[in-house]
């Protein structure tokens, strides 16, 4: 009887070689220098079996793509109007005010405990992920070994990244080769990095487990020890917007940091509200639109969303998202009058 093989085109098994040795040459290299010492430092500092570690980075499939992506990132290529636009439409402020409805109980019960309104830990989900539906399609040991090995600028912490990635499988019993996430390596609904995965998780409906794959209390409450861990303060707000009658600053010298305070910014000449008192720490914001910069000044909350996510472009799309969100669920929360001849409110009737 012939085999499978001997059917095939002479073409056929001529490329099968060829085939079989570019995916060798895909995978990782063990005998690289930096690659030896981090299956060593897995064992010195972790306790991992050294063979263990080398078959599970043989696995590993290195992706030119992803350090394509890192070169270019959205936040460092987009202006405010172009990123707003992409995350401030009716599907998505809907698609949060549902999210909403279906977890209003977890929801409400993990921003009492914390103090994180729900409607920013709806917005994360949001924005992150469109509420689950894009958690990532590349394998996460793919991803981070791609980042760890082959992206020099960056290839200190996304080694770390992954010893936390091996870390946490290890804890949490999974097969590393098995979970998917985004090109950078986050995970899950709320796209936690593997340290913040680790660090921050919590185990919102006391189960046992830390899982932000599937929706479930845990999501929320992770979201929320994360913000409340790097400084979320109750009932503040979160960004202003601001009128400045005189030229404003110069866009590309805003800080990142909470470098003035709310009088400071007051007295060259921006106006804006807020309930802080002036000695709040406060940053000039930067929003560029289609004719020119709006200027915004951000709070306390605000810099403790751009921990989640460094760049202000982000935190900005998160503040503005949970605003539409809970806008439209208390409008839709609203009672509104029964049957066809309920009476006509009008201006004249209010006074």
């Amino acid at each position: 009887m012939m085999s499978r093989f001997s059917l095939l085109p002479a073409t056929l098994v001529a490329l099968a070689v060829p085939a079989a040795a570019q995916q060798a040459a895909r995978t990782l290299d063990m005998t690289r220098p930096e690659v030896i010492e981090f299956v060593a430092q897995m064992e010195r500092e972790h306790g991992f079996d050294r063979q263990e570690t080398v078959w599970i980075l043989r696995d590993a499939v290195p992706q030119p793509r992803i350090v394509e992506i890192m070169q270019r990132p959205a936040e460092g290529t987009m202006a405010w109007w172009e990123y707003r636009d992409r995350f401030l439409t009716d599907e998505r402020i809907d698609g949060g005010v549902r999210v909403w409805r279906e977890h209003r109980e977890d929801l409400e019960r993990v921003a009492e405990q914390s103090g994180v309104a729900p409607q920013y830990l709806v917005a994360i989900t949001g924005v992150e992920t469109f509420y689950g539906r894009n958690t990532g399609s590349y394998r996460v040991l793919d991803s981070l070994v791609t980042l760890a090995f082959d992206y020099p600028r960056r290839a200190e912490y996304f080694r770390r990244e992954l010893a936390q990635f091996l870390l946490l499988a290890r804890e949490e019993r999974v097969d590393p080769r098995s979970l998917k996430g985004s090109y950078a390596g986050a995970m899950g609904i709320a796209q936690f990095m593997p340290s913040s995965y680790r660090h921050y998780a919590a185990d919102g409906n006391g189960n046992g487990t830390r899982d932000l794959w599937n929706w479930n209390t845990d999501v929320f409450a992770s979201i929320a020890n994360y913000f409340r861990e790097h400084g979320w303060r109750r009932g503040e707000p979160v960004l202003a917007d601001a009128r400045h009658d005189a030229p404003p600053d110069d866009p590309a010298k805003a800080s990142s940091t909470l470098n003035e305070t709310v009088a400071r910014i007051a007295a060259r000449g921006y106006r804006f509200d807020t309930s802080l008192p002036g000695d709040a720490k406060a940053m000039l914001v930067p929003a560029a639109e289609r004719n020119g910069t709006r200027w915004r000044v951000g709070f306390n909350n605000f810099y403790v969303i751009t921990r989640y996510n460094r760049s202000h472009l982000y935190a900005m799309a998160v503040n503005d998202l949970a605003d539409a969100i809970e806008k439209r669920y208390r409008e839709a929360e609203r009672p509104r009058p029964a049957g066809p001849h309920a009476p006509l409110v009008t201006p004249s009737s209010r006074e």
